[in-house]
C-alpha cells in the first residue's frame, strides 16, 4: 500500500468510526437490542455478535489512534495484537471483508487463539459467506463445545444459506438448548429455524415455551411477529 492510499484508507476508517460512533449513542446498545436492530428481514436470524471499540467523540481525538493501530498492522505482520487490532476496527465500520483479512493474519500467527477463530466466523457470517463462517465455528467448537453463542451461529448458518439444512441447524440448537434451555437467542433461532421448515406447529410451541420464560424478551416478542403474522 503506497502512503497516499494508506492516508485514504485511514480517512476513510476515521470517517466510518465517527458515524458509527454517533449512531452507537442514538440507540440501545444492549446485546439483544443491538441484534434486533441488525435485521433488516422479518424472518432474519440473530446475528452474531461482534467486537466494539472504543472510539473517541472526536475525530481529532480518533485520528492518532486510527493512524497509530493501521501503521503498526502495517509495519509488523507478525505482531498479533495489532493484526487483531485492526481487524476489530474494521468490524466496527462493518467493513467485514478487510477485518476477515486483519484476523486470518493474526490467526497465522496464533492459530490456538479462541477468539480469533470466533472473530474470523462471525466476520464471514455478517459477509453472508455461511458455509466458510460454518468452517471457522465447527472450528472454535472443538476447542470449546460448550460455547453456546458459537454452536448457536453455526447453527443459524444451515438456515441462512442458500441450500438451508434445517435438520443440522435444529440439532445444534438443540444441543445449544441442553446446555442452556433460556438462551434467548437459541429460542428465537429456534423457532425461526422450525418455521421456514414448515413445522408450523413446533415453532407455535417454540414460541409458548420462550413467552413462558421471559414474556418481556424483544426477540420473543419478534419471533411472535415472524411465526403469528397478523
Amino acid at each position: 500500500m503506497n502512503r497516499n492510499n494508506f492516508f485514504f484508507a485511514v480517512g476513510g476508517l476515521i470517517l466510518g468510526l465517527t458515524i458509527g460512533f454517533f449512531a452507537a449513542n442514538s440507540i440501545n446498545r444492549s446485546a439483544v437490542n443491538q441484534q434486533t436492530l441488525a435485521q433488516n428481514i422479518q424472518n432474519a436470524p440473530v446475528l452474531p455478535q461482534q467486537p466494539s471499540v472504543a472510539v473517541q467523540d472526536s475525530q481529532n481525538g480518533m485520528m492518532p489512534q486510527v493512524t497509530e493501530t493501521l501503521e503498526k498492522a502495517k509495519n509488523e505482520p507478525d505482531n498479533f495484537e495489532a493484526q487483531t487490532k485492526a481487524g476489530d476496527m474494521y468490524v466496527q465500520i462493518q467493513k467485514f471483508d478487510k477485518a476477515v483479512e486483519f484476523y486470518e493474519k493474526a490467526h497465522q500467527i496464533n492459530r490456538g487463539d479462541y477468539e480469533t477463530i470466533v472473530k474470523i466466523g462471525n466476520s464471514y457470517f455478517d459477509l453472508r459467506q455461511f458455509e466458510n463462517a460454518e468452517k471457522w465455528y465447527v472450528q472454535a467448537l472443538e476447542k470449546n463445545p460448550d460455547d453456546i453463542n458459537v454452536r448457536t451461529d453455526l447453527g443459524t448458518t444451515f438456515v441462512e444459506r442458500k441450500n438451508p439444512d434445517f435438520d443440522r441447524a435444529l440439532k445444534e440448537f438443540q444441543t445449544s438448548l441442553q446446555k442452556n434451555p433460556r438462551h434467548e437467542p437459541t429460542l428465537y433461532n429456534l423457532g425461526v429455524a422450525y418455521f421456514k421448515k414448515g413445522s408450523t406447529e413446533e415453532a407455535q410451541k417454540t414460541l409458548q415455551k420462550f413467552e413462558a420464560i421471559n414474556p418481556q424478551s424483544e426477540l420473543m416478542i419478534r419471533l411472535k411477529q415472524v411465526i403469528s403474522p397478523k
